[in-house]
């Protein structure tokens, strides 16, 4: 397999890449929304909190916020793409294991922060390989198979905890340990940085943070983020709650209206040429809008489940699209810095989402 270089080579190789990096980065999003429904039994057996709980999804959205950028800038700069595989799959081992050993919640917190770390640089190598596709298809492969994996570890999780035990719900980014190898050999196409190499990644991305097209990107991407990921928390437990269901039921309803979300996206990747940029930027916030409004004030489960599915669409299709348009005002030589700088902008809403959201949950309660 070799780099997407050319069109012609990009159209004939897209769907082949695009599904090995989808299945890479995939398992970094089932650690976000995976340990969801297992959140109750984990706080039970550390003798914490369920708010307290919490942190074990909010961190490892902290985790991703700053392993982005630290891996792209230390083993990235140097390595390329291979070498931020390899250190992210060894940040994913250590960081489970600590998380499978760990006897009390802040060392199981910081398995889940190393583990999300490595988890961020399987994602940011799978959307920069992603990325040489001009067509924009394989990064729209890529942003699908995130989703899917965000929203399909709702379920996997309840599953694996049902069976091993709630520490097994928080380690499903060991998947993405599997593609690593034909991975590997796809990175192989980019060229290692030499030390006569110009380093243009690693100046100031003030240029970057100035241009308007990018900000208003990662703005919006930001936005969809973290309701999206505020949705992956509260809807299963507002079906929960409207239902009765158990954890394995409502995380299969949840995962597949959410994954049906996210499979339906490709359709809105496919419209939004004949869309344009300024229509598609108001489908994607009011869709988000229109989501969270019904996944919270809804009285009814499947309305819940629809605004989770049309969060899922929106964000998955958002992330796909307004990757080019993060770089469209940029030099090629930027696109790399902006790329990871705007899937900062998404992990941020990762990490905050699931912290808004018990916040929100615990005030209710209390008022």
């Amino acid at each position: 397999m070799t780099a997407l270089s050319t069109p012609s080579e990009a159209k004939e190789t897209a769907p082949r890449s695009g599904l090995l990096l989808a299945a890479l980065a995939a398992p970094a999003a089932m650690g976000v929304s995976g340990p969801s429904l297992a959140l109750p039994e984990a706080a039970r057996a550390l003798a914490v909190t369920p708010a307290a709980a919490a942190w074990l999804m909010t961190a490892f959205g902290l985790g991703m916020a700053i392993g982005t950028p630290l891996l792209s800038a230390t083993a990235g700069r140097r390595h390329g793409a291979a070498g931020v595989l390899r250190a992210a799959a060894a940040l994913v081992a250590l960081g489970s294991l600590l998380v499978l050993l760990a006897p009390n919640l802040p060392l199981a917190i910081g398995g889940r922060a190393l583990e999300a770390a490595g988890a961020a640089g399987l994602n940011v190598a799978a959307f920069q390989l992603a990325g040489r596709d001009p067509s924009g298809r394989t990064p729209g492969l890529v942003a699908i198979g995130s989703a899917a994996g965000g929203t399909a570890g709702l379920f996997a999780g309840a599953a694996v905890a049902g069976v091993f035990g709630w520490r097994g719900a928080l380690v499903l980014p060991l998947l993405g340990l599997l593609p690593l190898r034909p991975a590997l050999r796809l990175a192989g196409g980019e060229p290692a940085r030499t030390d006569d190499t110009p380093r243009t990644s690693a100046a100031l991305p003030l240029d970057i943070l100035r241009d308007r097209r990018f900000l208003a990107a990662a703005a919006l991407m930001l936005a969809l983020s973290t309701v999206n990921f505020a949705l992956l928390y509260a809807a299963p437990r507002r079906v929960a709650a409207l239902t009765g269901w158990g954890a394995v039921e409502t995380g299969a309803v949840a995962s597949v209206a959410a994954l049906t979300g996210a499979l339906l996206s490709w359709q809105l990747v496919r419209a939004a040429p004949a869309l344009g940029p300024a229509r598609l930027r108001v489908v994607l916030a009011l869709g988000s809008a229109v989501a969270l409004v019904l996944a919270v004030t809804a009285p009814w489960p499947a309305a819940v489940l629809l605004g989770s599915g049309t969060s899922a669409l929106v964000t998955a299709g958002g992330q796909g699209l307004l990757t080019g348009a993060a770089t469209g005002g940029l030099p090629e030589a930027r696109h790399g810095l902006a790329i990871g700088l705007f899937n900062l902008a998404f992990l941020i809403g990762v990490a905050a989402g699931p912290a808004l959201a018990a916040f929100a949950d615990q005030t209710v309660q209390f008022i």
